[in-house]
């Protein structure tokens, strides 16, 4: 008899958002601020995040207890899987269903893809080194650039292939974080060598 966790294994994600925003807000909480700070002040900007997690935590928990993953049954008369179902989609004009290989579809979902349940161990290794590359360059190249590279090099292990377009993505929300927070909180950011032109 399935238990009510059964299909529901997301769950573990559910919570590990959750508990984030709740040490955020902790953070926010006991966070000493200077009298006489402006608005937005400190916490704005976390106050944003954490409310931010709050609701995609929510909206992913009741995501998976309104569709739960049903696992699969061996030589179970009822069993319809997603690749079946896309599989009955490709009939084309001729009323001949395309057979499918697991190599083909994985293939066909682009570069990185990996099959459902497995992990995409080269796309895991560059984003964490690519966030290492950014925590080491970060005060020589300044935020405006890493920060660009980052995004980059993520979105080209996640299977993008417009690097101008990436790049220039990049850029943008780089430089419109490092306004943010120079402008509305007068922090300023690491500029690298480009101190003297930023």
């Amino acid at each position: 008899m399935p238990r009510w966790y059964t299909g529901r294994s997301e769950l573990i994600i559910v919570a590990g958002v959750i508990a984030l925003a709740v040490a955020l807000t902790a953070g926010i909480v006991t966070m000493e601020i200077p009298e006489g700070t402006a608005f937005p002040g400190p916490t704005f900007f976390p106050i944003i995040v954490a409310v931010f997690l709050y609701v995609v935590g929510v909206a992913l928990a009741i995501d998976v207890f309104r569709a739960p993953q049903r696992p699969h049954v061996a030589d179970d008369p009822v069993e319809i899987s997603d690749e079946m179902l896309r599989d009955l989609g490709g009939i084309d004009a001729t009323s001949e269903i395309r057979v499918v290989s697991p190599e083909d579809s994985g293939a066909a979902a682009g570069v990185g893809a990996s099959a459902r349940g497995s992990i995409d161990v080269k796309t895991v290794v560059i984003t964490i080194g690519a966030l290492a590359g950014f925590i080491l360059v970060l005060p020589f190249a300044g935020w405006l650039l890493s920060a660009a590279a980052l995004f980059w090099v993520i979105a080209w292990a996640f299977g993008s292939r417009r690097p101008l377009m990436d790049i220039a993505i990049g850029v943008i929300m780089s430089a419109s974080v490092q306004l943010a927070f120079g402008a509305g909180l007068g922090l300023s950011l690491p500029a690298g060598f480009l101190e003297g032109i930023l």
